[in-house]
């Protein structure tokens, strides 16, 4: 279970670790193993649009069972599938920055979703928030980290 504690020890990193990037200003969203928001933090200066581009890429890493890369990546390779995605109402975002948090056994508790800098950028903020809270990102942080 993703309490709402651990959610906000892992916004608190992902934006400590945009400031360490100096990233442009980031909007964090964690939500539950159900989808559910649970906290959703946005730095002044973070457009207006990102709350819903972060809980975004979260729902769909959710939702589909694999990050908002993969999305990204289907999307591309199966366009009547990103088709399909956009019937959702525009709640899954294909673009790297939702990752799925899991327990040490595998089990999924949530995602994070990064919105604000490039893609890349919000990735790297919301997997090493996952490293530094306890969980398992996936994907996971790469080797030299």
């Amino acid at each position: 279970m993703l309490t709402f504690d651990t959610a906000r020890r892992l916004a608190d990193a992902a934006l400590a670790e945009g400031t360490r990037r100096r990233a442009a200003p980031l909007t964090v969203a964690v939500l539950d193993g159900g989808g559910h928001e649970v906290v959703v933090y946005r730095q002044t200066g973070s457009g207006i649009a990102r709350p819903q581009i972060a809980t975004g890429k979260a729902w769909g890493a959710l939702g589909l069972g694999f990050s908002s890369r993969g999305v990204a990546g289907a999307a591309a390779r199966f366009p009547e599938f990103f088709n399909a995605l956009a019937a959702t109402g525009g709640r899954v975002v294909p673009a790297p920055g939702g990752v799925l948090l899991r327990t040490g056994e595998g089990d999924i508790v949530g995602a994070i979703g990064v919105s604000g800098d490039n893609s890349d950028v919000d990735e790297a903020c919301a997997i090493l928030a996952a490293t530094q809270v306890g969980l398992q990102p996936e994907p996971p942080l790469p080797a030299g980290g």
